[in-house]
């Protein structure tokens, strides 16, 4: 397999990152049992472009081996003395020098001791935990908002080296603009990857598949958003030999949960820092900050609202939302027409499922991406997908949330309707159960997990037969289905007719039946309880006739 240079650069600091390689021709082997061919001498130049140092442990980014070798920092204005073992300290100080920090004038080392040399002095300090001066890279993940533009900044002042994430999962952002944003903010790097192929496929699907709904209300949109989100910083990290990542989530909500646990599961290695839970500024607070120090302080912060979207769903929260008894003002809405203003005519679809999976619309063949964006646009114009939840947060406390998400109330209705058809009684009902377990995990934040492997092997088994066409009928706010069919269903009209061609044999009834009531029968006859309840009240006056 031919190996472009990023995806080369990445395997080997996977190979640095989880395993002990001393010399080139060990990476040179460890890439081949992977299918991956190159030759020694691009490794080399690949171990200069990375900067790797090969140390008694075997080849370590030069991030990570300072790390590792600083043993202490004690920050006397105007320099600091850093402590590391015996006979690293010129290696390390070496390390600081090339970083050209912006923070360290230079450096004098010794046998394990370095006196840097600080261009702003700072307070007395001794912490291992301080060694962010050595301009450790941190990976965060960049809305483009309030939170994590102020973040930027406030993280660079604590020592670190910021380089912006950003994802597009659907939410129609300016993402040339945010890039923009986050460097003209401080970000010494900012990228910018398409996450909605990999989001719809990876994430979305196999929850549609589960029939996962949170509550049996909310669709499970942002918490589906978050390890997708997650992953892809510890790539970016990797890649960039950080040391940390981090995140503007609160410390009260439930996507500091998602974020933290995906990377103890992905990258224990790699710190997580929340600047959100750290620097106890409320929003004035930071748009006081932002204009104190210059940074471009969005629009979208004058909305009462806190938002979040992506493909699966729009999640809105705040302002007068937080009093349940309020209803939900019309400007809370930006995907759904009021159903009052809806057309008069009802709107028909018809998806197309495979193995559990939307494969159609209206007969033609589309990929997730078009299907589910159109999905959203046809439900939003008939006003389906408002809901208002009264949800139980992670964390202990009650959240009322607004969720806009047309395209996952129309897939969830059709998907379960073709289960009704396909699926036999008894696994359709444990499935039920499956489907709550599936919807508490990834509210939980637990998708990179033992538990979702094994719930997804069943759901998988479950998917073999869910194949056919589901008919919904769309109209002013709601969704019915109307039609539903499958080559594999176990709904026969021989056996449910009641008219011509019916093939039951009503004659085995009683046999079933007097077997079925056995226990019921066993038990009045040889304890009598049942017959000794109170009955005589029941049929109060009545009328007979004979004749």
């Amino acid at each position: 397999m031919t190996l472009t240079k990023g995806q080369r650069h990445r395997a080997i600091l996977d190979l640095v990152n989880h395993g002990a390689v001393h010399t080139q021709q060990e990476i040179a082997e460890a890439l081949a049992r992977r299918g991956l061919r190159t030759t020694q001498a691009t490794i080399s130049r690949d171990i200069q472009e990375l900067g790797l140092v090969r140390s008694g442990a075997g080849y370590r980014s030069a991030a990570a081996l300072v790390r590792e070798l600083v043993l202490s920092v004690e920050v006397v204005a105007p320099m600091a003395v850093i402590r590391t073992p015996p006979g690293t300290a010129n290696l390390v100080a070496r390390r600081i020098d090339e970083a050209a920090l912006p923070g360290v004038a230079g450096t004098v080392a010794g046998d394990d001791t370095i006196i840097a040399v600080l261009r702003r002095p700072g307070p007395a300090r001794r912490s291992r935990s301080c060694w962010r001066m050595s301009g450790d890279k941190l990976v965060l993940a960049y809305s483009g908002g309030l939170d994590t533009s102020v973040a930027i900044r406030w993280l660079k002042d604590k020592g670190w080296d910021v380089i912006a994430f950003t994802v597009d999962l659907g939410e129609k952002k300016d993402l040339d603009a945010i890039q923009a944003r986050a460097l003209k903010t401080g970000a010494s790097a900012a990228y910018v990857a398409d996450g909605r192929a990999p989001f719809l496929q990876l994430f979305v699907w196999p929850s549609l598949q589960a029939g996962a709904v949170y509550e049996k209300e909310y669709p499970l949109a942002t918490a589906l958003g978050r390890p997708l989100i997650a992953a892809m910083m510890v790539e970016v990290a990797r890649r960039e030999g950080a040391s940390a990542i981090a995140h503007g989530c609160t410390g009260k909500g439930n996507d500091q949960v998602r974020f933290d646990v995906a990377t103890a599961a992905l990258a224990p290695e790699l710190k997580v820092v929340a600047p959100v839970r750290e620097w106890g500024m409320n929003r004035d607070d930071e748009i006081e900050y932002a204009n104190k120090h210059g940074i471009e302080v969005p629009a979208t912060v004058l909305s009462p609202y806190s938002t979040d979207e992506n493909l699966w769903g729009r999640s809105i929260e705040a302002g007068v939302l937080e009093d349940p008894w309020a209803e939900p003002p019309s400007d809370v809405y930006a995907w759904t027409r009021d159903p009052r203003e809806c057309r008069d005519e009802a709107a028909y679809i018809e998806v197309g499922f495979k193995l559990g999976l939307p494969v159609s619309l209206d007969g033609e063949a589309v990929d997730p991406l078009q299907l589910v964006t159109a999905l959203n646009r046809i439900g939003g114009e008939n006003g389906v997908g408002r809901i208002d939840h009264l949800e139980n947060r992670l964390i202990g406390i009650k959240s009322r949330e607004i969720y806009e998400a047309p395209a996952a109330v129309l897939l969830l209705q059709a998907h379960q309707a073709l289960e009704d058809i396909t699926l036999p009684k008894e696994v359709a009902r444990f499935k039920d159960t499956v489907a709550q377990q599936w919807a508490q995990m990834v509210y939980d934040g637990l998708w990179f997990s033992p538990l979702r492997d094994a719930l997804y092997a069943f759901v998988a088994e479950t998917q073999r037969h869910v194949t056919g066409d589901v008919r919904l009928k769309l109209f002013k706010g709601s969704s019915r289905v109307v039609g539903r069919k499958s080559p594999a269903q176990l709904y026969q009209h021989s056996l449910a007719t009641y008219g011509k061609g019916d093939a039951f044999d009503q004659s085995a009834a009683a046999g079933f039946i007097k077997l079925w009531g056995m226990g019921v029968r066993t038990a009045a006859q040889v304890q009598g309880r049942l017959q000794d309840r109170e009955l005589k009240g029941l049929l109060g006056d009545v009328k007979r006739l004979a004749p």
